[in-house]
This record gives structure tokens, sequence and C-alpha cells, in this order.
């Protein structure tokens, strides 16, 4: 039972992601794909004045990919950059709710590595702190 709310979870984050598309003036950009499977994600991220992090996702591909892009996102706004920078693996596991082959792990974590990525590429201040 709980398995079909996630599974319905991942079709309705597929269908109508709440955090794809451009960020303006971001601070980070960084792109992945797979091209085993075709799956491509590009993850922006800027921080308010106050060290938040705002995060979204361009990109396509299956839609553990693309669900995973789109929690994923979703998790981690108002986050700080020490916060988002700590997060592991287990942490998209936990938001898509489903046993993954080692296939579709790898479909779900890619965003999670371009996230890494970009977060790390980003200074300790936000740009124009001074």
């Amino acid at each position: 039972m709980l398995e079909a709310l996630y599974r319905e979870q991942i079709i309705d984050r597929y269908k109508h992601p709440r955090f794809k598309g451009a960020l303006e003036d971001p601070e980070a950009v960084y792109e992945l794909d797979n091209p085993l499977c075709g799956d491509r994600v590009k993850v922006m991220l800027k921080r308010d004045a106050q060290g938040r992090v705002q995060a979204r996702f361009e990109g396509q591909g299956c839609a553990i990919a693309m669900a995973s892009a789109d929690l994923l996102m979703e998790s981690i706004q108002g986050r700080s950059l020490d916060e988002v920078r700590k997060l592991t693996k287990e942490h998209v596991f936990r938001l898509l709710g489903l046993p993954l082959s080692p296939a579709r792990a790898k479909c779900a974590l890619l965003p999670f590595k371009a996230l890494k990525i970009a977060a790390y590429g980003l200074p300790e201040q936000p740009l124009g702190h001074v």
C-alpha cells in the first residue's frame, strides 16, 4: 500500500515537476548525463542574503531520475549550504521511498551527484555578501 503511494508520487513528480525550470542568476550550475540510458540533469543553485539555498533543475530522462531531481530540489529549499553539502545518497532514497535496483539507483542518484558538485562549487559566502 505504501509502495503504491510512493509510485504515484514518482509519476506525479515526473509529469508535474514543481522545481523544474531555469533559476535566475544562479551562483552554481552543474550538468550531468548518463549516456547509457539518456538521463540528463542540470542543477542550478543560488543563495539569498541569509545564505539559504534556492534550487531548480532542468533535464530529461526516466521517471525515477526526474522525480528524484524534483524531490531533491524541493528538499533543499531554504537550507544552508552546509546542510546541503552534508546530504547523503540515503536522503534521496528516503525521498523516493522505494527499493531500487542498482540500475534504477543510478538514475535516482544522477541529480544528487550534480547537486553535490554544484554545492561544493559555491563559495562559502553568497555573492554580493560583504
